[in-house]
Order: structure tokens, then C-alpha cells, then sequence
């Protein structure tokens, strides 16, 4: 079994190269189309690197299969898209401003989030404040923004199953998250006050 900490090396190495392809197939539709929903869509990713390396040290960490497959899949889906010629269902423009509003919400729940990111399920401390005062996962809920204004923006059939896959993937892991944090008293009290997952009043 691999050590912890080279466990950890290799998520963080695996988290840099899927960017790293995302950056070379956004910036090369960048440069031939002009488009910018792409490269919010690559904003939002950026953080997940970031954070990535400043991270704190988990209490508890889940390990189970089931967390470690929609965590793989919620993380390699983003990469996986792919900007085409195809004609978005509505002008770029549209969709642009879509994808801000979504980053601007991964942005929030990343500041609140600080050095508490990480990318299994795992106790990193409870975080209360900003976004997650309206939602349990807003971070998620605005990768699921950003994804389907990149999904109207370049609508074809890869892009349609990336994104169903990755993002029933992503709110999977979303709830075995609260599973692993419902046996700390302070984020049962704090599920007690915030009760939506990702969308207000929906879910």
C-alpha cells in the first residue's frame, strides 16, 4: 500500500497535468476563435490547483471506493472537455457572463475555504462563513454553472457525457462528504442551520 504522503504527491502531480491539458486545448480555442467562456471555465480550475498545494492536513480522511471513484471522476471530467468550431446554442457572450457568475462563486467559496480545500472527502476543519452560509457545497454548485455554460457554449455529445458523468459524480461526492463530516458535532449543528446541499430552495 502506498504512503500517505506518496499518495498525496501523486494526487497533486495528477491534479497539474489534467490542467495542464486543459490550458493547452482552452488557450488554443482562445486563439482561434476569440471566445472567452473557455477560459472562465480554466479560471475557475486554476484554484483547484492552487489550493491544492497550500492545503492543510486532513483529520479524517475517507477511503473508501466509492469516494475515491467520484472524487477521479468529478476532477478528470473539467479536463476532458473540449472546445470545438460547433455554433454555442446562444452567443458567447451569454454564456460568458453564465460562467463569471459561477466563478465568481467558486471564487467566494475558495477564499472562505482558505487552506480547508482538499480534494478526498475529508475533515479539514467546518467552514461556516461566506457562501456556505447559503449552501453546503457552493463550491461545487458553481463548477456545476461553469460546466453547463461550457456545455451551451460548445454543445456536442463528448461534452454532453463529460459533464453528465463528471458532475453525478461530483454531487455524489458531494453527500459522501457530509457523510464523512456528520460524525463531527459542529458540522451537524452547522447542517442543522444550512439545510440545501447546492441549490437554494431545489436541493
Amino acid at each position: 500500500m502506498l504512503h500517505e504522503h506518496t499518495r498525496d504527491l501523486i494526487a497533486r502531480f495528477i491534479v497539474g497535468l489534467l490542467f495542464a491539458l486543459m490550458c493547452i486545448n482552452i488557450f488554443a480555442d482562445v486563439a482561434r476563435t476569440g471566445h472567452v467562456t473557455g477560459l472562465l471555465l480554466l479560471a475557475s480550475e486554476s484554484l483547484v490547483v492552487l489550493l491544492t498545494i497550500v492545503r492543510r492536513k486532513a483529520r479524517i480522511v475517507h477511503r473508501s471506493f466509492a469516494a475515491a471513484a467520484t472524487t477521479t471522476l468529478s476532477l478528470a471530467g473539467p479536463p476532458l472537455l473540449r472546445a470545438t468550431m460547433t455554433p454555442g446554442l446562444v452567443p458567447d457572450v451569454a454564456t460568458a457572463f453564465v460562467s463569471a457568475l459561477g466563478l465568481t462563486v467558486v471564487i467566494l467559496g475558495k477564499i472562505a475555504l482558505g487552506r480547508s480545500f482538499g480534494i478526498a472527502p475529508a475533515n479539514r476543519g467546518i467552514v461556516a462563513r461566506g457562501p456556505y452560509n447559503v449552501v453546503r457545497h457552493p463550491i461545487y454548485a458553481g463548477y456545476l454553472v461553469t460546466h453547463v455554460a461550457f456545455l451551451v457554449a460548445h454543445p456536442t455529445t463528448w461534452n454532453v457525457a463529460v459533464v453528465l458523468v463528471a458532475d453525478s459524480a461530483l454531487i455524489l461526492r458531494a453527500l459522501i462528504e457530509e457523510r464523512v463530516l456528520a460524525s463531527d458535532r459542529e458540522y451537524r449543528a452547522y447542517c442543522q442551520r444550512v439545510g440545501w446541499h447546492l441549490v437554494p430552495l431545489v436541493f
